[in-house]
């Protein structure tokens, strides 16, 4: 069968390899789609802590069982599942607490274990058995189930900012995570939502998806006063950060309004992590500001949910559908901002 395997920065190599076989406690998996993202892009370009490679890499996964192996229960050839990436040990103090999206032990799917960019792969025991295996439903398509993963990452920064009913939302950044965060806050409740970003022309094709009630490029215009204007200078009740942005994240502070939330859901470099902050802005209008990270299998089983119910449609997201003997065309594709998502089909 064929993978895709990063050796080191900018050597990601498609190579033939022998099918894994199933052990006890897992299960086998035929991948149909595994979706890139950001992450990908700056894996290949730097690497990441996390992985030693040689690794195969992947991590927005949908398929079906091929092979179940001994003592798995419930699951046999032929379901159609999604797999969680990141992979919580359900025993350290903060998965006891409930709030595994923090586990200080995570492992992830492409990172310690090989992932979805390969004809087929192995599901480990750890994730099934914090239930992260997730049936697909009938009448979803598998490219369609590989964005409940992105969308679990959507859905835990919405519950950190408590978005809801009735709440002007900004979303910084009009890529697939912002695409996201503009349905999955409409599906919430929100009042009215402004999309922002520097590229006038891939703001006005995400819009064109998406339908926010606002744009503003802010290549042209200043964003804090534009969203201040739009709100008869009251500010937004939540600001997320949808880009790896420190401006992004300084400028949305400042369009909060009073008791307002900011989520710093688009991380920053490594070498300019620091950003500066008006303290007693966050003092006397009682902001909060908000950090994600990641998401849990509950998130994951309720992104799915969502989009098979079609309370956060994902299928008109999906721009490029690829093979995976193209995913370096992918990875670049992605880089450049030609797209929305790009899936690989195996």
């Amino acid at each position: 069968m064929k993978v895709a395997r990063f050796y080191a920065p900018g050597d990601i190599r498609l190579e033939d390899v022998e099918e894994p076989r199933v052990s006890a406690g897992e299960v086998k998996i035929r991948v149909r789609n595994c979706s890139t993202c950001g992450t990908d892009v700056k894996i290949f370009r730097s690497g990441h802590p996390n992985m030693t490679p040689p690794q195969v890499m992947g991590h927005e996964i949908a398929g079906e069982i091929v092979d179940v192996g001994a003592g798995v229960d419930g699951w046999a050839a032929g379901d159609r599942v999604q797999v969680i990436a990141a992979i919580p040990d359900g025993t350290c103090e903060y998965c006891l607490a409930g709030t595994p999206a923090i586990c200080e032990n995570q492992l992830s799917m492409g990172y310690q274990f090989p992932g979805g960019f390969a004809e087929y792969m192995i599901v480990p025991n750890e994730v099934l058995r914090v239930d992260g295996l997730n049936r697909i439903p009938d009448g979803l398509g598998f490219a369609e189930a590989s964005l409940a993963e992105p969308l679990a990452c959507v859905l835990n920064g919405q519950e950190l900012a408590r978005v809801g009913e009735g709440d002007t939302v900004v979303v910084v950044g009009s890529g697939p995570i912002g695409c996201l965060h503009v349905r999955l806050a409409r599906s919430r409740g929100a009042g009215r939502i402004i999309l922002i970003d520097l590229n006038g022309e891939r703001l006005a094709e995400a819009a064109a998806l998406v339908a926010p009630d606002l744009t503003i490029v802010s290549s042209e215009t200043d964003p804090v006063e534009a969203v201040l204007a739009a709100t008869n200078g009251r500010g937004a009740d939540v600001v997320i950060t949808a880009a790896a942005s420190g401006t992004a994240q300084e400028q949305g502070l400042r369009m909060l309004a009073r008791r307002g939330r900011l989520s710093l859901f688009g991380g920053l470099a490594k070498d300019h992590p620091t950003i500066t902050v008006d303290a007693n802005l966050v003092h006397y209008r009682e902001l909060t500001i908000v950090g994600v990270n990641g998401s849990s299998p509950a998130h994951n089983k309720q992104a799915l949910e969502l989009i098979a119910s079609g309370a956060v449609p994902v299928s008109d997201l999906i721009t490029h559908r690829l093979p995976l003997d193209r995913l370096l065309d992918a990875i670049d594709i992605v880089a450049r901002g030609e797209a929305i998502k790009v899936t690989i089909e195996p």
